[in-house]
């Protein structure tokens, strides 16, 4: 190689060299940077999921006692062209943990029951001599699936952050996205609105686990229940078939003393 050459080939060199260290040095600041961020967002992470987590369990506690109670409910199922359906259960529940739900009408169905132990649920039908095991997001009617009415526990089911706050009609709302713990819950994903000041839930939007929107809720008529003023009407809409809306009506809620045999399947047979 000539003496021309050889200087080509440093300069090049050099300039390679000085490119490399310059990307290097970024690379370094850039990695700095996010570190940091992490690092400052880790710090506030545990102050932010205690106040959303704070916020979800107070919600359950409005809707529904912790304690063990009973509560009818009545669901009118209303679709374009055709008459209302109309269908009424009988609740007993305990901890969140533990439901039982009895079909009371229609009367040909009357005997039918749902049993829930944690996240486990079966079905026990008269004409069936063995209970037969169910999921939380199966349908049990109308836009109700079986963990709406049988297993209400957001607190315990989800993951919660707090995303926004929004003011509608001059009330403070936090917005939360719920994230489920596992695929066996009743929605992959729930976006809710609390209000702040009393942690009545406003409403709710129910989605999928590819992130589509299934179903939307609102909580209604807020009256006096088992001590505590509480949604007695929640009204729940198919969002991808208009027209299709389940309004579920709480009544006769009342404080009970349920033992643990209650909910078991033993038990059950002498329903």
């Amino acid at each position: 190689m000539n003496m021309c050459g050889e200087k080509l080939m440093l300069r090049n060199n050099a300039k390679l060299l000085s490119r490399c260290g310059r990307l290097v040095w970024t690379c370094l600041f850039l990695g700095l940077a996010t570190t940091g961020a992490s690092a400052q967002q880790a710090a506030s992470d545990p102050a932010d999921e205690a106040e959303a987590r704070s916020i979800v369990e107070k919600a359950d506690q409005v809707r529904f006692p912790a304690e063990g109670f009973q509560v009818d409910v009545g669901i009118a199922t209303t679709r374009p062209d055709e008459e209302p359906e109309l269908r009424k259960f009988r609740v007993l529940s305990k901890g969140n943990e533990n439901t039982v739900v009895m079909v009371t009408e229609p009367a040909s169905e009357r005997g039918q029951i749902i049993l829930m132990k944690g996240r486990d649920l079966w079905i026990f039908m008269p004409e069936v001599s063995q209970p037969v095991r169910i999921s939380l997001s199966q349908r049990l009617t109308g836009q109700v699936a079986n963990g709406d009415l049988a297993r209400a526990n957001f607190s315990g089911d989800y993951n919660p952050r707090i995303v926004r706050n929004e003011t509608i009609n001059g009330e403070n709302y936090a917005v939360l996205e719920l994230t489920a713990v596992d695929r066996s819950v009743t929605y992959q994903k729930v976006r809710y609105w609390v209000n702040t000041k009393n942690f009545w839930p406003f409403k709710a939007e129910f989605y999928s686990l590819s992130n589509r929107l299934l179903k939307k809720a609102s909580y209604e008529d807020f009256k006096t229940m088992a001590g505590t003023i509480r949604p007695t009407r929640m009204v729940m809409e198919d969002a991808l078939r208009s027209g299709e809306i389940s309004v579920l009506e709480y009544g006769d809620m009342k404080l009970r003393d349920l033992p643990d045999r209650v909910f078991t399947k033993e038990y059950l047979k002498k329903l």
